[in-house]
């Protein structure tokens, strides 16, 4: 089995590569949809919404799904579990109502290069700490100096849109909201473990965000009033199948690749796929800049850097943390 483990996480990595060119399409449906209703936050409960009917549908069909239910209340009952792990909805609720505000304003490409950054410091802090099942990860250079560069390409690709006039927090969002994607993950991978069924953990997931955003969307339209109509096209209502993917895909591979390697991979396959979509099907007329691109191309060599394995006689390589 030791044998086979280096084919077993490079297959992950090039599942999270994937993962992350289909993800990057979401915050263009999800932000186009928040255009067309003039409402962020009824636009990321219906991306929400359409993840957890989609899901359990599934779970109708899918008899190993509900009884993964059994095993979490199992689990919280002797208290093997924590109670927190079924809370990682809210951190996709975040970063789905972050591209119905943002996305459209930024573009996808400078959205998601700041998602990366995020990501990067979220993901190697979860590593190192460890969550539950998952034993903490040490320091090694490779990842320390992957995390950095990633962190590096941020500033790069943000560097020309700092002094314009997109408001601060639009950058700020995207940011925050990708370092609570890494302990998403994380939690999402505990609660497969728990539950032994993908199904369960992403429902779940969903569920909890899906209720989030029902309370923000309530007291926003109670704020400014209703939103506008439904669109007619469907494909600004696939944002949540969307996210299924990145949900299912997180909690069936982080407990293979670790956090920061999945979300690195993942990092690889948004930004190539996001800058492409700002090349050819922009959302607005800000283009995309030369240090967007040289940014998410950075973040890429921070995603090789980070998957370098030390070598073993090389013990000086890690950093004692």
């Amino acid at each position: 089995m030791s044998a086979q483990r280096p084919l077993i996480t490079a297959s992950a990595v090039v599942a999270a590569v994937l993962i992350g060119a289909v993800i990057a399409v979401q915050p263009r449906v999800n932000g186009q949809l928040a255009l067309e209703l003039d409402d962020g936050f009824v636009a990321a409960l219906i991306s929400f919404g359409v993840g957890t009917l989609a899901l359990g549908a599934a779970l109708l069909v899918w008899s190993p799904g509900r009884r993964g239910f059994g095993k979490v209340r199992a689990a919280l009952t002797d208290r093997t579990m924590s109670p927190w792990f079924l809370a990682g909805g809210l951190a996709g609720a975040v970063l789905v109502l972050s591209q119905g505000l943002t996305a459209a304003a930024l573009g996808v490409a400078l959205f998601t290069v700041a998602l990366v950054g995020g990501q990067s410091i979220g993901s190697l802090l979860i590593d190192r700490i460890g969550v539950g099942t998952m034993a903490p990860k040490p320091f090694t250079v490779q990842r320390v100096v992957g995390a950095l560069l990633a962190i590096c390409a941020v500033g790069w690709a943000v560097s020309d849109r700092l002094h314009g006039d997109v408001p601060w927090w639009m950058l700020v969002m995207p940011l925050l909201a990708g370092i609570g994607t890494g302990w998403q993950q994380a939690v999402n991978g505990q609660l497969r473990e728990f539950s032994g069924s993908v199904l369960t953990a992403s429902f779940v997931s969903f569920l909890g965000g899906t209720i989030a955003l029902a309370v923000a969307a309530g007291v926003h339209i109670a704020i400014v009033g209703a939103p506008e109509p439904l669109p007619s096209d469907p494909w600004l209502y696939v944002g949540g199948l969307l996210g299924v993917v990145f949900i299912a895909g997180s909690a069936a591979l982080v407990r293979t690749t670790g956090v920061l390697l999945f979300g690195l991979a993942t990092i690889a396959g948004q930004l190539t796929s996001a800058v492409l979509l700002d090349i050819f099907a922009p959302v607005s007329d800000a283009g995309v800049a030369f240090p967007t691109i040289g940014g998410a191309a950075l973040a890429i060599v921070a995603v090789c850097v980070a998957t370098i394995r030390p070598r073993r006689a090389r013990g000086v390589d890690r950093i004692r943390g």
